[in-house]
């Protein structure tokens, strides 16, 4: 059997309204251009040569996913389907995700994407305070985010994610309780809690600027996020990524496979892939991206090709680049990074190896060595940044 592991991440970027605080390559109010979308997404798929990977998972992100129709969704899947048939790899067998939001969601959808192969549901609800999604754009209600989840276990889906995020406009530590209460309440067996970013750009940091929304103070943030970290834990879940939590067994395999630097290939329009230490992205324009996949004869062939047109490289890495890299993403995992394992990769021993970074940062309480692990610490987890700023 092939032990190549490979992820596989499918972009969807329409979305009914965008919320304030993104930044990602997605659009509202262009619905006309889905189906063709779609038919240039299949033709991307069909083009590469999946045979000497075994796919272990298959994550369908956006933009809003859910908002779509969900027998294109299944389009998708089936074709992905049809390029595994030869592989050893069992559709079954792959933890595939899609996010869904409430508000575009139904139980009709939800059955779709089960008869489909999907396995697992990461719902976006934000906060249970309608006020606090009214001000971030969020298009959804609490009342219609549980709605979601109760039709989603009576659809049978059984592993499923809620998103949490912290240090929104006008949140309080006692907002941030009730969110977190009810959630436990209903035993999702993963919940990731996101810390607002205010990107450049976005409608967020002008209202922030013109005095419309504010922030809580850092302090405080910090504070809110201490406390998910004590409730989860005490309420059974494992804290295995700063932002994380799972039940046993339960953590994302995307995730932590792309946190072990292991390879992916990313799907439509502005999606990242990472390959024999190559990272490429497709192009960000989404009539460019349709135009070009349904022109390409074989992606394979455009890799390997130095006049690219169809791809931009981000980064060809090097030895060096690759071991920091390992660094950077291992040191996300609040397990860390194992010595003996970096060493099996890359046959150097990390402490040696970066003995300069190990002694500033160990110095700095920031980070640890805790047996075969280097490990953020507690002080490590609130400056993560700066931890990470090291090894890029």
């Amino acid at each position: 059997m092939n032990n190549k592991e490979l992820g596989i991440y499918i972009h969807i970027p329409f979305c009914k309204k965008k919320c304030y605080y993104c930044d990602f390559v997605s659009f509202s109010n262009l619905e006309n251009k889905q189906t063709g979308y779609i038919e240039a997404l299949k033709k991307e798929i069909s083009c590469y040569d999946l045979e000497e990977y075994n796919v272990t998972t298959i994550y369908i992100g956006g933009g809003t996913p859910s908002y779509i129709d969900c027998y294109e969704i299944k389009e998708i899947l089936d074709e992905l389907r049809k390029r595994l048939k030869n592989n050893e790899t069992k559709f079954s067998d792959i933890e595939i995700t899609i996010e869904v939001n409430p508000g575009t969601v139904d139980k009709e959808k939800l059955e779709v994407y089960k008869l489909s192969g999907v396995n697992r549901l990461s719902i976006g609800l934000q906060s249970t305070k309608d006020i606090l999604l009214k001000e971030i754009g969020r298009i959804h209600t609490y009342k219609e985010f549980l709605q979601s989840y109760e039709h989603a276990k009576q659809v049978g889906f059984e592993n499923i994610n809620v998103d949490l995020m912290l240090g929104l406009p006008n949140q309080s530590i006692q907002d941030m309780k009730d969110s977190l209460k009810e959630v436990i309440k209903m035993e999702p067996n993963h919940i990731s809690i996101y810390s607002l970013i205010v990107e450049e750009k976005t409608p967020i940091k002008k209202l922030i600027e013109e005095g419309e929304l504010q922030l809580p103070e850092e302090i405080q943030e910090r504070r809110m996020y201490w406390y998910v970290k004590s409730m989860l834990e005490l309420s059974g879940y494992n804290h295995y990524e700063i932002s994380n939590f799972a039940k046993e067994g339960r953590e994302s395999k995307h995730n932590m496979n792309c946190w072990e630097q292991k390879e992916y290939i990313g799907l439509g329009v502005a999606a990242h892939s990472y390959i024999n230490g190559i990272r490429y992205s497709n192009v960000t324009d989404l009539d460019c991206y349709i135009k070009n996949m349904m022109e390409l004869k074989n992606v394979k062939k455009q890799l390997q090709s130095k006049t690219n047109i169809i791809y931009n490289i981000c980064e060809v890495q090097n030895l060096e680049d690759k071991q920091k890299e390992y660094m950077l993403l291992g040191l996300r995992k609040i397990q860390g990074v194992s010595i003996t394992k970096f060493k099996e990769k890359y046959v150097e021993n990390p402490i040696f190896l970066f003995r300069k970074q190990m002694e500033k940062l160990t110095k700095e309480d920031l980070l640890q060595i805790d047996g075969d692990y280097i490990r953020l610490t507690n002080k490590g987890l609130d400056f993560a940044n700066q931890v990470w700023e090291e090894f890029v």
